[in-house]
């Protein structure tokens, strides 16, 4: 039996634009279907929300996404949930999303690309536990932690 564990993001009317700004950072397929799709009415107001959405890339990301129904509200909170301070990580939010690469020049390519339009919680550059290390709140609100494999042997 295989398992994969893929993050489904519950947006308000920004589903759509955010399944399409995933795909322009990470590449590969999207698919989104509405709920029009699916035989809501076309005169009703969610039909042209996202019922179900995906991006899923050849470089191993997925993500999954939906508008929650009768729902609109701001594509992200007013301030980020999450600060760094002193070295650490100050936060309420129940999840980060991480995305680990291999080379510091393959992960700072994605960086670029998620950090337009997004709040930059740590920059990324050298970590003590990786040659980099970033964490961001992209355009929707989501945290994301980026950074390059390495070895991790505790002292």
């Amino acid at each position: 039996m295989s398992l994969n564990a893929v993050a489904h993001l519950n947006f308000h009317g920004q589903a759509r634009a955010a399944l399409e700004f995933y795909q322009s950072v990470f590449g590969g397929q999207a698919t989104i279907v509405t709920y029009g799709d699916f035989g809501m009415s076309a005169d009703l107001p969610d039909a042209g929300k996202v019922v179900f959405g995906q991006v899923t890339a050849g470089n191993g990301f997925r993500v999954m996404a939906y508008d929650v129904p009768g729902t609109d509200g701001p594509a992200a909170p007013a301030e980020p949930t999450t600060r760094r301070e002193n070295g650490t990580t100050i936060t309420r939010e129940p999840f980060f999303l991480s995305i680990r690469g291999e080379t510091v020049d393959e992960v700072a390519a994605v960086w670029e690309r998620l950090a337009d339009g997004a709040t930059v919680i740590e920059a990324f550059g050298p970590a003590q536990w990786a040659p980099a290390f970033g964490m961001l709140a992209d355009r929707f609100g989501v945290t994301w932690i980026l950074d390059v494999a390495t070895e991790y042997a505790p002292a």
